[in-house]
């Protein structure tokens, strides 16, 4: 399984980007797609995550309302459209896949088996 991850790039604060995550490899029902992210000197911290099969997303509290994670089943990509970007939300996205989460561990970086390169995304003031 690949994952190769886009769409980062320099954005000022209150506007949006569209990251996405073009997956290739295997087959991917079963699998939950994931977009973690990682600043400077922090731990990697979840965003929010898809299921494949079905579609139902979750997202962490800091995104919630403005983030949105969808796929495109046919295209084999996942996106994660982000507005009302903020300052905070500067750091390297990654997208990921695992096989066999339940919702209490989809927030967790350990349970996914793959991962894309970092996309990196600035928000300016």
């Amino acid at each position: 399984v690949q994952l190769q991850a886009s769409g980062g790039g320099l954005v000022q604060a209150g506007g949006s980007l569209r990251l996405s995550c073009a997956v290739s490899g295997g087959t991917f029902n079963s699998y939950v797609m994931g977009w973690f992210r990682q600043a400077p000197g922090k731990e990697r911290e979840f965003v929010a995550a898809i299921k494949w099969s079905g579609g139902s997303s979750t997202y962490a509290h800091a995104v919630k309302g403005r983030f949105t994670i969808s796929k495109d089943t046919f295209e084999k990509t996942v996106y994660l459209q982000m507005n009302s970007l903020k300052l905070e939300d500067t750091a390297s996205y990654y997208c990921a896949a695992g096989r066999g989460l339940i919702t209490s561990t989809l927030s967790d970086p350990m349970k996914y088996t793959y991962w894309g390169q970092g996309t990196q995304v600035t928000v300016s003031s």
